[in-house]
């Protein structure tokens, strides 16, 4: 079985003014085209309560490193209390959201994704001396990249986020 190893994990969040729509293809054009990954939506759930509405979206991201190893995204998005605004955007109006907004991201990096070491006993053994021994600093490495990767994502949400938040 393939080895996951969660080497980064960290969420912002945002309490203001900013057009979901918008956002939302800002993040997931921004991970396919800046971090070449794959992603795929695997839940969408809303809930709306009088004016406001709750909404939670998870995504999952892959991304093939070598033939050994893999990038793995994990972004959960959760938006409570959005509510339809309109804002003056110069002196023009504009609809837009309000609400507060939590994303949350886990990087990974998955080890033997195709599973050539698991067949035997004695090649999880050999695994484990090619990753100790033979592979280290390439290791360190891709972990690094993971950590770059997903850390400038949330930056940028972060970035677009507080750049929306002064437009209205």
């Amino acid at each position: 079985m393939a080895e996951k190893e969660t080497v980064f994990s960290s969420k912002i969040v945002y309490k203001g003014v900013f057009d979901f729509k918008e956002f939302y293809l800002f993040c997931y054009n921004w991970l396919t085209g800046e971090t070449g990954l794959d992603v795929m939506e695997t839940k969408y759930e809303e809930k709306i309560t009088g004016e406001s509405k709750e909404v939670e979206i998870k995504w999952m991201g892959t991304k093939e490193l070598t033939d050994y190893f893999k990038y793995e995204a994990e972004i959960i998005t959760i938006i409570r209390g959005m509510t339809k605004v309109e804002v003056n955007q110069g002196g023009v109006k504009v609809d837009a959201n309000k609400g507060r907004l939590e994303i949350k991201f886990k990087g990974i990096l998955v080890r033997d994704y195709k599973g050539k070491f698991e067949t035997t006993a004695f090649k999880k053994f050999l695994r484990g001396i090619y990753e100790k021994w033979v592979i280290t600093s390439r290791i360190e490495e891709l972990q690094g990249k993971v950590v770059t990767e997903s850390d400038e994502f949330l930056s940028q949400a972060k970035a677009y986020l507080d750049m929306e938040g002064r437009k209205g």
